[in-house]
């Protein structure tokens, strides 16, 4: 058995036990739970505002002194943007363009209004990268092709396989002039919350954001998505076993 195969069926395991716990679950949970991810999310960007700060933001409504207006949009929308994903996976809907354009504008709510939920017309570069994304005229084609590839595997990929997938498809597109990679991480964990699964944290520490970036940069550029799988694969289960530490 692959060390992909041997991490999903230990995550399969863990999600029947999650499925026996579900009656625990609360509110509570999920809202400290989402204000970790937007923390953990925001910090991979480079927002350097601290957990217990992000925190007050979104749920006090609080100003941070020293901190830049942006950084408070960024939290702002990026808990907004996870409580739409939660109304769509919720709704049993199937993933659209327009949901994936309306999660981007909400998180480049009030940041850069122009470029909300717009596929960008210029080139782009990606600062620390080697991977150039495509030419903008590229985009319509390959963004239909994104969509085809999902409504083809939807149901036959495993659900953590098809959200890394979607994670890294778009990444990779980088469809918008800003905001793709929180677009990404939240396509992916609609992609985990319509299949019952909690929300994969990757986190923004030094360490975890190098290696991330390294195994997308991997994907990019050699066509070799496996080590980037298996990143996701091991930060769903890290969330699985966080969740029902909690429940227990």
């Amino acid at each position: 058995m692959s060390s992909e195969n041997n991490i999903l069926h230990e995550i399969d395991v863990l999600k029947e036990e999650l499925d026996r716990h579900r009656d625990l679950d609360n509110v509570r949970i999920q809202e400290a739970l989402a204000i970790e991810y937007t923390y953990e999310s925001n910090r991979i960007e480079g927002n350097t505002l601290t957990l217990q700060e992000t925190q007050l933001i979104i749920e006090k409504g609080l100003t941070i002194s020293g901190k830049p207006l942006r950084e408070h949009l960024e939290a702002i929308n990026h808990k907004e943007a996870i409580e739409y994903i939660k109304q769509l996976a919720q709704s049993g809907a199937t993933l659209t363009e327009y949901d994936l354009k309306q999660i981007h504008s909400i998180v480049l709510r009030s940041i850069d209004k122009e470029n909300a939920g717009i596929y960008r017309k210029v080139p782009v570069m990606i600062s620390g990268s080697t991977f150039l994304p495509p030419q903008p005229y590229l985009l319509s084609k390959l963004m239909e092709d994104y969509f085809i590839f999902y409504n083809e595997n939807k149901t036959t990929l495993h659900p953590v396989v098809l959200a890394a997938e979607m994670h890294e498809q778009l990444a990779t597109i980088h469809p918008f002039i800003d905001g793709n990679g929180r677009t990404a991480r939240l396509v992916m964990n609609l992609i985990l919350l319509q299949n019952d699964y909690p929300i994969a944290n990757i986190k923004g520490d030094a360490a975890s954001r190098k290696a991330y970036y390294a195994s997308l940069e991997k994907a990019q550029t050699q066509n070799d998505k496996s080590d980037f799988i298996q990143l996701i694969a091991e930060t769903e289960k890290g969330s699985l076993n966080k969740y029902l530490s909690i429940l227990r």
